[in-house]
């Protein structure tokens, strides 16, 4: 038996698919490494680690089964069409990064280089946006809005005061301004991923008297 698996693997065609295969989940896997280096929190969980693993040799297997073959071709787009992902897509971003792994996995059955330089771009591209957005947080400029929708956690800090402060309307994280009628209190809600912006907004307040209350929420 073992003679036979190792004549199997002996073949240089089995040796080039398997080593496709395992590529396909590298590369699959180093998009999801550097979204969790950028801090994209919801690309950090075990089904998200599994899908970036798994969807590209799977879309390569499919790909190298169906090639050639016509017939195959159109019985493989009927079963497929059977399934359907039900689980929701919380941001475009992400429904993006599932296309590029299925991408990664078709390019990777027609030229492995393609499939490299692809992940290598699509990579070079998540690095250079965090790290404009890092650079311009330093001179106090904001670039992306924060959205709930996204699915990344955030840092809230809401402030109830009895006038209103001018900085916190004027605060690019300002998501929420609240205008009691009755009570004439002031309502502010602002959120940010970056712990240190939430931090600077505390001390601040520090120089205002008519704060009636400050709650905090890390993520």
């Amino acid at each position: 038996m073992f003679e036979a698996v190792y004549s199997y693997f002996d073949d240089p065609g089995v040796r080039e698919l398997v080593f496709h295969g395992f590529l396909a989940m590298v590369l699959g896997l180093s998009i999801k490494i550097m979204l969790t280096l950028v801090k994209q929190r919801w690309a950090s969980t075990y089904h998200h680690t599994m899908t970036y693993t798994l969807l590209p040799v799977i879309t390569f297997t499919i790909t190298k089964v169906i090639t050639g073959n016509i017939a195959l071709s159109l019985g493989m787009v009927g079963a497929l069409s059977i399934i359907r992902f039900r689980n929701p897509v919380k941001n475009p971003f992400e429904l993006v990064m599932f296309f590029a792994l299925i991408t990664i996995g078709i390019t990777l059955s027609v030229n492995f280089r393609y499939a490299l330089l692809l992940t290598f771009i699509i990579n070079f591209a998540i690095l250079a946006s965090y790290m404009f957005e890092f650079v311009a947080r330093k001179f106090d400029l904001h670039i992306y809005s924060l959205s709930f929708d996204e699915g990344n956690s955030s840092n809230i800090i809401e402030i109830q005061s009895t006038r209103e402060i001018d900085f916190l309307q004027r605060s690019a994280f300002l998501l929420q301004h609240v205008i009691d009628q009755k009570s004439q209190e002031f309502h502010y809600r602002l959120a940010s991923r970056s712990r240190e912006d939430i931090e600077n907004i505390r001390k601040k307040l520090n120089n205002y008297e008519d704060i009636l209350n400050i709650e905090i929420r890390f993520s």
